[in-house]
């Protein structure tokens, strides 16, 4: 693999780093403001008596905040690889063919850690 980002100017790894760490933030913060305004409903009308249409959409409501909680969870994880593989000048090289990362890509996805085409073969991949 090329040494310390051979591919991206310093500036573009500096600039990235922060847009990364902001990123972090933006997602983690979302999750704890959804919790937020979950724990706040749930106190402002708990002792209320539930019909089962409530208890249908509730349901599908937390359907829907699993599947955002798993999709941060990704993204968080391929934000904070994002931020090591800066940290060990690896950045823009993809974990799985150590081919460089375009840097349109990089800029469109800062945490992008997969070229696109490997991307997409590993959603093809996935159930």
């Amino acid at each position: 693999m090329p040494a310390e980002h051979a591919h991206l100017s310093p500036e573009f790894i500096a600039k990235q780093r922060q847009r990364l760490e902001a990123l972090r933030q933006q997602v983690l913060g979302g999750e704890l403001s959804s919790n937020a305004n979950r724990r706040s409903f749930e106190e402002e009308h708990g002792d209320e008596a539930m019909e089962f249409e409530d208890e249908a959409q509730d349901s599908a409501i937390e359907e829907v905040r699993q599947a955002q909680r798993d999709t941060d969870a990704g993204r968080i994880g391929h934000i904070e690889r994002a931020l090591r593989k800066i940290d060990d000048g690896t950045y823009g090289y993809s974990d799985l063919s150590g081919k460089p990362i375009p840097q349109a890509r990089l800029e469109a996805t800062p945490e992008a850690i997969f070229t696109i085409e490997e991307e997409r073969a590993g959603e093809h991949r996935q159930p």
